[in-house]
């Protein structure tokens, strides 16, 4: 329907003034003409009679003429008289009159497409001359020019210029399209590569140490104050290496050093280095842990049993066997990248001196450490005292050799059991407590008064002592113990929701550090129950109570202040008053549950309701 009304107006616009204006043949001044117009002929064969009587001669100048434009020869024939002279005028194509003339005709060829006014002068003698309009006149275009046409082929361009400007857009995005997909995989590629080679840089370097040297270009030296040291070698290697075909030689070397990767990948340790026949690795590093000692003879276990098992396989089948000497030492190391092309992570100290001499005072078969580690293992492993040996540049070192793990806590083939993993977890226990202290204060918000590393440092404390005396056994206070120290985690990045952000971080972290999945359960429900206020276990009420310890003890109206500024700089509070109500009303309705709890309450309910009401001073 607008296409139609559009044509409408176009013809409205164009057409209609074709056939506007009127005209009379009638003097300048009013009087009737002494001269008039007779005929029109058009290219010189048609003629227009102009008609005689006087209301058909005045319709026909009222209406003028319409030609179409083949018929534009046009010559205009006045009543004829010698004594008059004629000046004639067309507008829309004379620029000025034309001379005086005493005919009166007046030819017009090859007129343009156009409106146009016939007009003319005569002249009596030495009167003045008289002017009249005759005549309205147009010539239509062809059709291609006239104004339909025109608009026509406005719209057609428009149309054009807006089909190219749209093919244009289209090249344009598929060009931008190309491009970006050209970036897309370039920027994959990149990627891929970059993931390529952090994965080398890992492989070569511990992953702190990468990163560092990725952002900054070099990497710093650390001090390690308790690394355990392990160096292995093969038993007679150089005459080995002097009898065997050396593609086989380098072949053999290569399949125990990836057994070992193995190994030491198992137990958080890093390797070092190989020298040869010689194998370097330390635990404690770049992590710092108090297990180390612990891990790196397991690893060593490991590696002694495959080198057995190696040696029996080819005693077998007749061909030369390979053995191998192990030494441990643990202690203070300098660790970190030396070069500047061809990066080399490596560790210097006493601590490495010491583990190699452990090594080379060894024998075939045998792991070999000294007496500072024994002190650490001690616990664990079924160890041969060899006495004080002779050791080059450091005088007589205790040395032990380790048969392997003690028999209670072993399983059928040697491995280590429940109790030894609990034993381990005990220990690992201290390692996270510091890193989720270490978390608060470094991590925190400032004004996270209440829900602090000091909270946390509280809850633990009582939860081991309440353990011990409510004899909870070790196996649940592994996991309670776990709950108690990231109970209070999820303050760091979610005050709103502090349990789901805790419970991320527990299974985020501590597969990190070989818990397994039914620790993680555990300690997830347990976390559960205590954000509940439900207790469905003796693990459960011990960290209620452990919680809630400072409802009864000596500097509660401080804590609870702290409480308070805390709630109500995260909206959660605002008015003293009712917050005096509402812990007043909490100290009644709370009690301990556990009889150790209620022993050890500092102070008892009615004197903490009095000093909340600020009673007593």
């Amino acid at each position: 329907m607008s296409y139609y009304l559009s044509l409408l107006f176009l013809f409205r616009f164009f057409l209609l003034p074709l056939h506007s204006a009127v005209f009379s043949p009638q003097s300048g001044d009013g009087s009737e003409p002494v001269t008039s117009l007779i005929n029109i002929t058009v290219n010189a064969d048609s003629v227009i009679e102009i008609p005689v009587s006087e209301k058909e001669r005045e319709l026909f100048f009222r209406k003028g003429i319409i030609l179409e434009y083949r018929n534009n020869n046009i010559t205009f024939t006045l009543t004829p008289s010698d004594s008059i002279g004629y000046q004639f005028f067309l507008n829309g194509f004379d620029r000025e009159w034309s001379a005086l003339r005493y005919s009166g005709r007046k030819e017009y060829t090859n007129l343009p497409a156009g409106n146009y006014i016939f007009r003319a002068r005569y002249q009596k003698s030495d009167k003045k001359p008289v002017e009249i309009s005759l005549l309205k006149l147009t010539v239509l275009p062809f059709w291609y020019f006239s104004r339909v046409a025109i608009t026509l082929y406005l719209i057609l361009v428009a149309f054009i210029i807006r089909a190219f400007y749209d093919q244009l857009n289209l090249r344009f995005a598929r060009k931008q399209y190309m491009l970006e997909q050209i970036i897309n995989k370039r920027t994959e590629d990149l990627i891929i590569e970059k993931e390529k080679t952090e994965a080398l840089l890992a492989n070569l370097l511990p992953k702190n140490t990468a990163s560092e040297i990725m952002e900054k270009g070099k990497a710093t030296k650390i001090k390690y104050n308790f690394v355990t040291v392990l160096f292995s070698d093969i038993q007679g290697f150089t005459k080995i290496a002097e009898e065997m075909n050396p593609e086989v030689l380098i072949d053999e070397l290569d399949k125990f050093f990836f057994h070992f990767d193995s190994v030491v990948d198992k137990y958080g340790i890093e390797k070092i280095k190989t020298i040869g026949d010689a194998y370097m690795c330390a635990g404690g590093i770049p992590e710092k842990n108090r297990t180390n000692p612990v891990e790196v003879i397991l690893a060593a276990l490991e590696m002694r049993v495959y080198m057995r098992n190696l040696k029996e396989t080819s005693e077998l089948a007749g061909m030369q066997y390979w053995d191998i000497r192990i030494g441990i030492h643990t202690g203070t190391v300098v660790a970190g990248v030396v070069g500047q092309k061809k990066l080399s992570y490596d560790i210097w100290g006493d601590t490495v001196n010491t583990a190699s001499r452990m090594e080379s005072s060894g024998d075939a078969g045998k792991i070999n450490i000294s007496g500072t580690t024994y002190e650490f293992v001690k616990d664990f492993f079924s160890c041969e005292y060899r006495g004080k040996m002779p050791v080059k540049y450091k005088g007589e070192l205790e040395m032990y050799f380790v048969n392997g793990i003690l028999p209670d806590l072993c399983g059928e083939n040697g491995e280590p059991n429940r109790k030894f993993i609990i034993k381990m977890q005990l220990i690992k226990l201290q390692d996270i407590e510091e890193m989720i202290t270490k978390m608060f204060d470094d991590e925190a918000s400032p004004n996270l008064y209440f829900h602090n590393s000091a909270l946390v440092k509280n809850i633990s404390n009582q939860v081991e002592l309440l353990s011990r005396t409510e004899n909870l056994p070790e196996e649940d206070f592994v996991n309670l113990k776990l709950a108690s120290v990231f109970l209070m985690t999820g303050f760091i990045s979610d005050y709103e929701k502090p349990m789901e952000a805790s419970l991320r971080l527990v299974e985020e972290i501590l597969p990190k550090y070989s818990f397994d999945h039914e620790n993680i359960e555990a300690t997830i429900n347990i976390i559960k129950n205590s954000f509940s206020d439900h207790l469905e276990s003796l693990s459960d009420n011990i960290l209620h109570d452990a919680r809630y310890d400072y409802l009864g003890r000596v500097d509660y109206i401080k804590l609870t202040e702290k409480l308070l500024r805390e709630r109500t700089e995260y909206g959660k509070h605002s008015e003293s008053k009712t917050w005096i109500e509402i812990q007043k009303q909490y100290l009644i309705d709370h009690d301990f549950i556990t009889g150790t709890a209620r022993f050890l309450r500092s102070v008892p309910l009615e004197e903490q309701i009095k000093r909340l009401q600020g009673d007593i001073e």
